[in-house]
């Protein structure tokens, strides 16, 4: 076979969508989300760790205000919308208000998140991890609190 045509068939053939599942320390360096497929076409991305007790305190259900922020879900039915991108919303626990948003998988071990509210924007690069691996770095071996990681 000429070796050209292989070369155009490799070309030719779609590339593997590199998947967001799997855990991520968000830029600061605060938090572990657990990106996971929360249904056949979609991910969502929950608080696996943080550093302290925190509670949810900001959300607009006010019957959620006082439940641990670990479990929280912050990336919510990203769906694929293009090359190692899904998009869907974002919910920050900081503010308490739900952001339209995408998750871009730039490589192996860095996520890009990006938020948007009307037409003000942010991003930051989250890098893969584990929550084993965050603790250890972050309280020298114990989860911080007795036990937040999952």
């Amino acid at each position: 076979m000429n070796p050209f045509w292989l070369v155009a068939v490799a070309l030719a053939a779609p590339a593997a969508a590199a998947s967001p599942a799997g855990d991520w320390l968000v830029a600061d360096g605060t938090a572990v989300i657990r990106v996971a497929p929360c249904n056949e076409r979609a991910f969502c991305g929950k608080i696996a760790w943080t550093p302290g007790e925190g509670v949810d305190d900001h959300n607009p259900d006010t019957s959620k205000r006082a439940q641990s922020i670990i479990g929280t879900t912050i990336l919510i039915h990203m769906k694929a919308s293009g090359n190692n991108r899904w998009d869907g919303e974002i919910y920050n626990p900081q503010d308490g208000k739900t952001y339209s948003g995408s998750i871009t998988v730039i490589s192996p071990d860095l996520l890009r998140v990006e938020g948007c509210l009307l037409v003000f924007c942010g991003a930051e690069n989250w890098t893969r991890t584990s929550t084993a691996a965050a603790v250890m770095g972050r309280s020298g071996g114990e989860p911080p609190g007795g036990g937040h990681s999952p």
